[in-house]
């Protein structure tokens, strides 16, 4: 069993490697949209009191699945070699339409198997929410 720790996908909010590695396969903990070295999600925008007054999900969710991706890769593996995703969102009414197209174009072919929750929160490491994370299981 080995861990993973990206040098280029934004660090874990917590005291967690970014994967593990078991035999031949690779076991992601859960990555958000946030951009390495910042606390910064893409497509929100804030009010002067730092509480969210929108978001554009398609950009967080984009910027999650190639945070996945970049773990992946270092990990030897690719998108194409997941088998399987549990993904969280925030407002699946407002959101899951959004993500069920993203889903397509990422994993045209070979799609995983999948979960989507709805939760109340997620982790946020900095002032903004974010409304989306995936965790991905994949071959080596």
């Amino acid at each position: 069993m080995s861990e993973l720790r990206s040098n280029t996908a934004p660090e874990p909010v917590g005291a967690y490697p970014h994967a593990r590695r078991v035999g031949e396969l690779v076991f992601l903990s859960g990555i958000g949209p946030r951009k390495r070295g910042s606390k910064e999600i893409p497509g929100v925008v804030l009010n002067a009191d730092g509480s969210v007054k929108d978001y554009d999900f398609e950009k967080q969710c984009r910027a999650c699945f190639e945070n996945v991706r970049t773990v992946l890769e270092e990990a030897g593996s690719s998108m194409d070699k997941v088998v399987d995703v549990l993904a969280f969102l925030t407002d699946m009414k407002r959101d899951f339409v959004v993500y069920n197209r993203l889903w397509a174009e990422y994993f045209p072919v070979n799609q995983p198997c999948r979960t989507t929750i709805e939760v109340s929160r997620l982790p946020q490491a900095g002032r903004a929410p974010i409304a989306f994370e995936m965790k991905v299981v994949a071959r080596i």
